[in-house]
């Protein structure tokens, strides 16, 4: 049961979602504690800040998608399809976090779990659909 949740390669949606909530799960904690860390404690810019650690959260996220989520191979192609689909996050953040910081004058602190959930569903849904639409092959 554990490797069919965890670790074999899969073509079900249901069970991709479940590793993608905890591959983004590790991908929130280093973009929510880098945005708090250079935002709170060294005061920077918290649009600067959030800049910086979406595209650290976006290593995080692409090294363990393709270690455990959609098992592909490494190469260039996947790669910039990838970042493509980050950088149209990565705006998406930066404009829902605009939205609910400086419309809603939430604390950026509050912001950003609400964006995050925005830009995960999203993320999920446009690489299950462009990225990862092949088939998996199974290993013998």
């Amino acid at each position: 049961m554990f490797k069919k949740w965890f670790i074999e390669p899969t073509d079900s949606s249901r069970i991709q979602f479940f590793r993608y909530i905890f591959v983004g799960g590790a991908a929130f904690i280093v973009d929510y504690g880098v945005l708090l860390l250079l935002n709170k404690k060294f005061g920077l810019y918290y649009q600067y800040a959030a800049l910086i650690s979406f595209v650290l959260g976006l290593g995080v996220n692409y090294w363990l998608s393709m270690a455990l989520v959609f098992h592909r191979g490494r190469n260039q192609k996947d790669f910039i399809a990838f970042v493509i689909t980050g950088l149209i996050g990565l705006l998406l953040n930066q404009l829902l976090l605009s939205l609910f910081t400086d419309g809603l004058r939430l604390d950026v602190a509050v912001s950003k779990p609400i964006t995050t959930v925005l830009v995960f569903v999203y993320n999920f849904i446009g690489r299950r659909l462009w990225l990862y639409r092949k088939p998996v092959q199974k290993a013998q």
